[in-house]
């Protein structure tokens, strides 16, 4: 086995998953997931279409009519081209992970250097190592407050001519970070001087709070970039269609790339199954009937459990902009993994420790507060206060 695999870290957050196997008492705050099944209607397509037989290949990038809608979607969020335009810049890919490898394998050789904002989902910095790139890390800022911030300038010295791609999630998970649109412009044509690619997982664009767009989705690189430029942008059904276990995302891409893309997905999974694509379809068809009230939900998630973690003593704790976790640091406790683990153990809740997310996350929390029952995050955040108590 390659050595770069071997050397693989194991996920943290099932690490302390793990404590709470099989317990019942646990509140499960540690996976990036809702609780919420997928709205029946999306449901119904996908078992529609298995009814019908549906179960053959499909085309490597995806069902025309889910490229369409996906076209006509993204021209909604991004006005700026024709629907036309978008429909051949769009691949369909098994999960937002698997568009994110996909990516990765279209950009990247070996001995590459990549730089990457952390702290991020540990993924994201596996997959450009495991293709054996050179991975640089520019790390966000923490204040006294637990809010995060980008060191801008740190990240221009990082990205030189050698830098081959710059990888940036925002919204960001786990801390909530969003860079804004002057933000994106300088980061674009700083890379357009250096020639370096960008890649943007942008998944939680439509889990934004701030409501400063007019489309109340969060900034996004594509709103200032041009079509042919060096920049793959990553979007998932999982967090804003409720649809993580269906495992569908998809890229957008520059035109002259889609058609290489296409290769690669034939030599990673062939295709998405397409009942998943028709429960996809129909998702995109019908997104104003799930994805607002679902940002209404989490935004009052949000509300109900910063403030309640703010109240606890020695608690550090910022209102993200974007998202669905509240990232916090409790003072005194700087083994974040320790710490996870113990909280599973003895108070029956379930948190991902920040050092999951990159070394300067050490001593940092993640809640994800996408939850049903609000009231599970107050009985969460009374848990952690008496146990703090001792």
């Amino acid at each position: 086995m390659r050595e770069v695999v071997q050397s693989l870290e194991e996920s943290r957050i099932r690490e302390v998953a793990n404590e709470g196997l099989g317990r019942s008492d646990v509140l499960k705050f540690w996976f990036g997931e809702s609780d919420e099944v997928t709205p029946d209607f999306i449901r119904d397509a996908a078992i529609a279409s298995l009814q019908k037989g549906e179960t053959f290949y499909a085309h490597n990038l995806g069902l025309p009519e889910l490229r369409h809608a996906i076209a006509g979607y993204m021209h909604g969020l991004h006005p700026q081209q024709h629907t036309d335009a978008w429909f051949d810049r769009i691949a369909v890919t098994s999960g937002g992970v698997n568009g994110l490898m996909v990516a990765v394998q279209a950009l990247v050789d070996a001995g590459d250097e990549v730089v990457l904002v952390t702290p991020v989902w540990p993924n994201l910095v596996a997959q450009p190592r495991i293709l054996g790139a050179q991975v640089r890390t520019v790390p966000l800022v923490a204040d006294a407050h637990g809010a995060w911030q980008l060191d801008m300038d740190a990240l221009l010295v990082a990205i030189t001519p050698g830098t081959r791609l710059l990888v940036v999630n925002a919204p960001n998970n786990p801390t909530g970070w969003t860079l804004t649109r002057e933000e994106q412009a300088t980061i674009l044509a700083h890379c357009r001087r250096t020639g370096t690619w960008i890649l943007a997982d942008e998944v939680y664009e439509r889990l934004y709070y701030a409501g400063d767009t007019a489309n109340g989705a969060a900034p996004s690189f594509l709103d200032v970039a041009e079509p042919e430029d060096r920049l793959v942008v990553t979007h998932s059904f999982s967090k804003s269609f409720l649809m993580t276990g269906w495992r569908l995302g998809w890229l957008v891409l520059p035109p002259s790339l889609t058609h290489a893309v296409g290769k690669l997905i034939e030599f990673n999974t062939s295709c998405a199954p397409v009942f998943v694509q028709r429960g996809a379809t129909v998702a995109l068809q019908r997104t104003e009937e799930v994805t607002p009230a679902l940002v209404a939900h989490l935004k009052s998630c949000r509300d109900t459990l910063v403030p309640l973690l703010a109240g606890v003593p020695g608690v550090s704790v910022a209102t993200p902009r974007g998202g669905m976790y509240a990232f916090f640091r409790i003072d005194g406790y700087d083994d974040c993994l320790t710490l996870a683990k113990l909280l599973v153990r003895e108070a029956g809740l379930g948190l991902a420790p920040g050092s999951a997310f990159g070394g300067e996350a050490s001593g940092w929390l993640r809640w994800c507060f996408a939850s049903r029952d609000v009231g599970r995050l107050g009985e969460g955040v009374e848990r952690l206060r008496g146990w703090l108590k001792g």
